[in-house]
């Protein structure tokens, strides 16, 4: 049986414009701040955005897959709340019998091979004001251990520097460090792919957290359990490299150990800008595309909040779940940037394991800085019933653990040289329960059956007759200013 419609950007667009949640931007637009301003302004909506007629360029661009989990939820057939137990289920099927990728000889992203490397035909955007450049933020990176030949799966940021090199930024830990200080006591270059304008299931599998996915292990058999089927690799045909036929571009690339060059600034996941600092560079050795390709890229906000997020989730969930007795769900907030603050919800079983979940939290998911425990009475999803909670159930001497000194996330500005303080939040009810702490509840009812009349609501000074009928809401600008 074939791959399902996850495994190929194109047949996503289709698969969203088909349910209306496409928003089409037909006009000019410059990919100079321009196109990722008007981004911004549908960011967390129902729709995704393509581009269609990008300044300088005759090819798209796309953005706005992960920036909502309803819209994710859609395309994946999947009620939103249930998406980190299904993202957990698959990781698990992986982790018990894995589905290697297999090898094919063709594929769409062939379709074109560049006959000299230009990156500046590629409409890739300049996102925020201060970003030094235009960035690759979307692309998987696919490289191979020097030593066992292991593949690993990763999505790092590409600053364009000129027509055939960029620079990269590799976070602290990451298998992709680890390769590259491994090529570098082979005394060799460090080989590897990026692949644009790839489905969701490549995508999980790249974010996937090493806890989950150790360096020993293959990940990109992770993609195989969302397309339904192995994931199709192909050999690089200029470096000994694996790459995605199905996706849009394909780039085969190289890393000279120790040759370094300025990277940044660029407007991270944390809402502020990464540093520019001395960082590795990488030459373009070859471009594929497909022959009408959609360049997409990621927003540093939701999007990266939502995709990393479910898979920070769904590894804390299967693990919990393994751990403390009783645990029902886990969501990492927004306001958390997907990385930071964990929510979870408990079921109590006996007195203790509340703080016994702090723990285990952390250690599931190191980039994490906040853990609050909640009873399964609590909405994690809204934050203010978890601020309720925190009011209402924490008690301040004993609730409040402080982990000084401890290993966290580099891009947030709290943990300098990735060291720094993290804090869980016990704002569980005493165990036994009590009736103190029994939350007030009404009857549940429908309003099926119930007549209601319910005139529109007008702005101050508008007559009822003026404000029109319902229309849907207008995007909404970062920091909640109507568009």
């Amino acid at each position: 049986m074939g791959a399902n419609h996850l495994s190929d950007l194109s047949r996503i667009i289709d698969d969203l414009d088909a349910m209306g949640r496409i928003a089409r931007v037909t006009s000019e637009v410059d990919p100079r701040y321009d196109l990722a301003g008007i981004a911004a302004r549908f960011e967390g909506g129902p729709r995704a955005v393509l581009f269609e007629n990008v300044k300088g360029h005759e090819l798209p661009v796309f953005t706005g897959l992960y920036w909502s989990r309803e819209l994710l939820g859609a395309l994946m057939r999947r009620e939103p709340a249930t998406l980190p137990q299904f993202v957990s289920d698959c990781i698990k099927r992986w982790q018990r019998k894995p589905l290697a990728p297999e090898m094919v000889t063709s594929g769409p992203v062939f379709e074109v091979t560049e006959p000299q490397v230009d990156l500046s035909t590629i409409p890739v955007p300049v996102h925020a004001l201060e970003d030094g450049g235009p960035y690759f933020d979307a692309g998987v990176v696919i490289a191979r251990d020097p030593q066992s030949g292991i593949r690993n799966a990763s999505i790092q940021r590409f600053m364009v520097v000129d027509e055939n090199t960029l620079h990269v930024n590799i976070d602290a830990g990451r298998h992709l460090e680890l390769y590259l200080n491994k090529a570098r006591e082979m005394q060799q270059t460090l080989a590897f792919s990026i692949n644009c304008g790839v489905g969701p299931g490549l995508h999980f599998a790249a974010a996937t957290p090493a806890e989950a996915a150790p360096p020993d292990t293959d990940e990109l058999g992770i993609a195989s359990e969302f397309h339904g089927a192995p994931l199709e690799l192909a050999e690089g045909k200029r470096l000994p490299v694996h790459l995605v036929p199905s996706a849009m571009y394909a780039l085969e690339c190289e890393i000279i150990p120790d040759e370094l060059g300025e990277e940044g600034p660029f407007a991270e996941v944390t809402g502020y800008y990464a540093q520019r600092a001395p960082r590795p560079v990488v030459h373009v050795r070859a471009i594929h595309r497909r022959a009408q390709p959609v360049f997409q890229t990621i927003l540093s906000g939701a999007e990266v909040w939502n995709s990393v997020g479910l898979l920070g989730e769904a590894n804390v969930l299967a693990t919990l779940q393994r751990q403390i007795p009783g645990v029902c769900d886990v969501y990492f907030s927004h306001g958390g940037c997907g990385f930071y603050h964990a929510v979870v919800q408990l079921a109590q079983k006996r007195a203790g394991w509340s703080k016994q979940a702090i723990m285990a939290t952390f250690a599931a998911f190191p980039p994490l800085k906040i853990v609050t425990v909640v009873d399964d009475d609590v909405d994690i999803r809204n934050a203010s019933d978890v601020e309720w909670a925190m009011a209402t159930r924490l008690d301040p001497k004993n609730g409040v653990m402080v982990i000084d000194n401890v290993f966290g996330h580099g891009l947030n500005p709290g943990f300098p040289d990735y060291l720094g303080s993290k804090v869980g939040f016990d704002c569980c009810r005493p165990y036994p329960r009590s009736y103190e702490y029994e939350r007030a509840a009404y009857k549940t009812m429908s309003l099926d059956d119930v007549t209601l009349d319910t005139p529109n609501i007008c702005a101050p000074g508008v007559r009822e007759q003026d404000a029109g009928g319902e229309r849907e809401d207008l995007p909404r600008a970062r920091g909640g200013a109507a568009m």
